[in-house]
Order: structure tokens, then C-alpha cells, then sequence
């Protein structure tokens, strides 16, 4: 997926184009783990509507914290390992939006046109 130090360090358009497929796959990603915590808060709390799960998980996600606290010991076990899930989430997301970026800025470093073998 990326250039080896021998290569030449990608022209701007294909970095942009880089940084957009890194974009895409954060953006699949947030909508996967959205699309989870609002089943899992759909099962796990009875009589939940739809934009209330929505509600939840993306404040979960975002690190605010749930709207409506669960009642049921199934909901409050789910909100503690979802919440473990969006940190994880909003760690890999930084990693994928950074990793084009600080590769770009390493291959810089190292790369030297001039010894090209």
C-alpha cells in the first residue's frame, strides 16, 4: 500500500488521494461501530426507540458519555463494554488518519534520490 524508501515520494494528488482512502475507511469504520451500538442498545434495553440508540452510541463514540443511562443489568454491561469498543475506536481512527501523513513526513527523511539502486 505504500512506497518503499527506494521509491519516490508520492506526488501530491495521489497523497491527497492517499488521505481520502484513509478518510473513507475511518468514515466505514465510525458508521460500523454506530450501526452496533445502536443494535446493542436496541436489544439490550426494552422499549428503546431508534433515535434515542442513535443518540447513545454517537455520544459514546464521540466520548461524551450516554444520553439515558440503562436500566437493565444486559443494557449496563453493554454501555461499559461499548464504551471500551469507542475508545478503541477513537484510537484506531487518530492511527488511520495520521499513518499517511507521518509516513509521508519518514519517507522525506529518508528518502535520497540520488542513490536510487
Amino acid at each position: 500500500m505504500y512506497e518503499s524508501k527506494d521509491q519516490p515520494v508520492l506526488s501530491r494528488l495521489l497523497f491527497l488521494r492517499r488521505l481520502l482512502l484513509h478518510a473513507l475507511m475511518v468514515m466505514a469504520l465510525i458508521g460500523f461501530s454506530i450501526g452496533l451500538g445502536i443494535g446493542g442498545h436496541l436489544y439490550f434495553e426494552e422499549g428503546m426507540s431508534i433515535h434515542d440508540a442513535l443518540i447513545n452510541a454517537a455520544m459514546m463514540l464521540g466520548g461524551i458519555g450516554p444520553a439515558n443511562m440503562p436500566l437493565t443489568p444486559g443494557g449496563k454491561l453493554f454501555l461499559a463494554s461499548y464504551g471500551l469498543y469507542a475508545n478503541i475506536v477513537f484510537a484506531a481512527a487518530i492511527g488511520l488518519m495520521l499513518t499517511p501523513v507521518a509516513h509521508r513526513l519518514l519517507h522525506k527523511f529518508h528518502y535520497d534520490g540520488d542513490d536510487a539502486a
